[in-house]
């Protein structure tokens, strides 16, 4: 058995410490902060609206549904001068998708902000919300 200092230093790193645990109330959510971080969020998630919206558009453009639902639609509305891809094309699902979107990040950023006004209403008359936290 040898007792080298390598073997030493592997032994004591083998051993773990013990995990502290601290218990500490959230009293407050800083308005501001919870506006920049909801405004954050909810930009984020309109990006990837778009974004997903563009691409469900693209697969199903290149696999021919629409043009199938188009005939379908021609063939239900017996005539040729209504036509479905003139209100579904691409820059007006794109222009939807977009005014939606700039409509989740304003609502979404408003809830935010109202989320902490009531929240630190609330922990006034309750104390807090009680969180634990351990070192490992």
């Amino acid at each position: 058995m040898s007792n080298s200092v390598a073997d030493k230093l592997a032994h004591k790193s083998r051993k773990k410490a013990p995990a502290k645990q601290v218990r500490l109330k959230l009293v407050y959510v800083d308005f501001w902060s919870a506006v920049k971080f909801s405004f954050l969020l909810s930009l984020s998630a309109a990006i990837i609206m778009v974004v997903a919206t563009f691409l469900v558009y693209m697969v199903l453009s290149q696999t021919g549904i629409f043009d199938k639902v188009n005939e379908l639609f021609m063939e239900i509305v017996s005539g040729d001068e209504y036509n479905l891809m003139s209100f579904l094309g691409l820059a007006q699902v794109m222009g939807f998708a977009i005014i939606v979107a700039v409509l989740n990040t304003i609502v979404g950023t408003a809830l935010g902000a109202v989320s902490a006004v009531i929240y630190n209403l609330i922990v006034k008359i309750t104390g807090g919300f009680q969180l634990g936290f351990t070192s490992s």
